[in-house]
């Protein structure tokens, strides 16, 4: 094929190809019910596992399965904070140490040097 036949194209950006003889997957339509009353309709493969929730597409609300039961609420593990953490390499007593000695040098270079001029 000669480059004058691809010019103007657009080569890569389309495709030649049409959808004759193209079987797509049996498919099937789930239904998940919105709390404030919404109804999305997803389709999924036949094949595919369907989930018990979805976040609905009008409101963003959890929406549940109109054929599922809500599936148990997984334990979430509560965040650790940054005095959790030191209470782990520390106790308090050496907390309240360290406290006194770090106010105590802020102290010392806070006040003012009581030199004569």
């Amino acid at each position: 094929m000669s480059d004058g036949a691809l010019r103007g194209t657009r080569l890569g950006a389309t495709s030649y190809e049409n959808d004759d003889h193209v079987e797509l997957a049996p498919r099937q339509v789930v239904h998940y019910d919105c709390p404030n009353g919404h109804t999305t309709s997803m389709p999924f493969s036949t094949e595919a596992e369907v989930p018990a929730l979805w976040e609905c597409h009008t409101c963003g609300a959890e929406a549940l399965n109109r054929d599922g039961e809500r599936p148990e609420a997984k334990y979430v593990k509560p965040a650790r904070t940054h005095w959790d953490m030191l209470l782990e390499r520390r106790t308090l007593e050496d907390l309240e140490v360290l406290l006194q000695e770090r106010l105590e040098l802020l102290r010392e270079t806070r006040t003012p040097s009581r030199k004569s001029a």
